[in-house]
């Protein structure tokens, strides 16, 4: 009776250790719920706005990160590509809240939606690519993937990403560069359906597609780690997604703040939103990569390029449309062409089946050209 009310009693406190950031989270929330307007009404405060907009920013990214690790034992256990596919989906989900939370409060910011899709894609096809490519050939001669796999997730996200933030461009409706309410009903239904029939060749007759390439020792090496049971790792997943909802509605008051009153570029809340949305599946594609897990690390950020497209275009366009606030999609200059750059490289990059140093190279340049196109903006 004693040994087992010892193991019990260990088995809370490691639980405890494990996940301290969910006490952390949750407090914050019911700080924010219990004393949001005397935080808020403070926000004119230097010191006090930059402790606001980085504790919550710091909170919210916590809590994106124990995402990932709970959707990282899951892939392991659930094998590809539904551990990554959970990832995906959980930090897309993160990000069309923390999007709909911005456009939502205070002025319209009809290019939000916009800035944030392509800040995600160039951080994760430029930066995140690019460092995961580097770091995985630094020892290594060259990396495998499945080419099949990258070729299917190329081919949807072309055509998307094409329609979605070229295309509008080129397309003035009658309400100037926001598109007409035909043309938001036919991108969001072509959005979701391809993304759906994506969805369920992945995870059916093309599953083989998906599956890791990488070297059976490493592999092993890499998965003897313990685990606990799918419930539990789900369930926490779920729980540090419940105070995300909350927070990332509170973070859309500073990034608002800093757009209206303060007259930053448009696309400071698009960056935010990026950086919160593409850090926490950075480090999971970086780890893989590292580990010799390629094609794990390609599901990621490949995926996550592919349900960005895919499921906030559409959810974006459900809110302009029913909460009267306008999008502007369309792409214009020097973004066009870095994003037409992007697509071009990353087809080039994953189409032998081998990646290499030189490819990681070329793609964190990009990235820093991306870079330094913000800053002279």
């Amino acid at each position: 009776m004693t040994d087992g009310s010892t193991s019990h009693t260990t088995s809370v406190a490691s639980l405890a250790r494990e996940e301290w950031f969910l006490g952390v989270s949750i407090a914050t929330s019911l700080i924010f719920l219990a004393f949001r307007d005397p935080i808020f009404d403070r926000l004119s405060e230097p010191i006090w706005f930059v402790i606001i907009l980085l504790w919550l920013f710091a909170v919210v990214l916590g809590s994106a990160l124990s995402v990932v690790r709970h959707a990282d034992h899951l892939a392991e256990q659930l094998e590809e590509p539904y551990g990554t596919l959970i990832l995906t989906l959980a930090i897309t989900s993160i990000e069309v809240m923390a999007i709909s939370a911005v456009m939502l409060h205070g002025e319209n910011n009809p290019t939000l939606a916009r800035d944030t899709l392509f800040a995600v894609v160039m951080i994760i096809l430029n930066g995140m690519v690019g460092l995961s490519l580097l770091l995985g050939a630094w020892r290594r001669e060259d990396q495998q993937h499945n080419l099949h796999g990258a070729n299917a997730y190329l081919g949807v996200i072309v055509p998307l990403a094409t329609l979605s933030l070229v295309m509008p461009t080129f397309l003035a409706g009658p309400d100037g560069p926001h598109p007409s309410a035909p043309r938001q009903m036919f991108l969001g239904i072509i959005s979701i359906g391809l993304y759906s029939i994506f969805l369920l060749l992945q995870s059916g007759r093309h599953q083989r597609y998906f599956a890791d390439d990488g070297d059976d020792h490493e592999r092993h090496a890499v998965g003897i780690r313990h685990h606990r049971s799918v419930w539990h790792h789900a369930v926490l997943l779920l729980a540090y997604m419940g105070p995300v909802v909350f927070l990332v509605e509170q973070l859309a008051l500073p990034i608002d703040y800093v757009i209206e009153t303060l007259h930053a570029p448009a696309a400071f809340g698009g960056v935010i939103m990026a950086v919160l949305v593409a850090t926490p599946e950075a480090i999971s594609a970086v780890r893989a990569s590292v580990a010799n897990h390629l094609q794990r690390a390609i599901n990621i950020f490949l995926g996550s390029v592919l349900s960005t497209i895919g499921l906030t275009v559409p959810a974006m366009l459900a809110i302009s449309h029913f909460y009267g606030h306008p999008v502007t999609l369309g792409l214009q200059g020097p973004d066009l062409v870095m994003f037409v750059l992007t697509l071009a490289v990353s087809i080039i990059t994953f189409s032998s089946g081998r990646t290499n140093l030189m490819q990681g190279a070329v793609h964190l340049v990009l990235f820093l050209a991306y870079i330094l196109l913000i800053t002279q903006q």
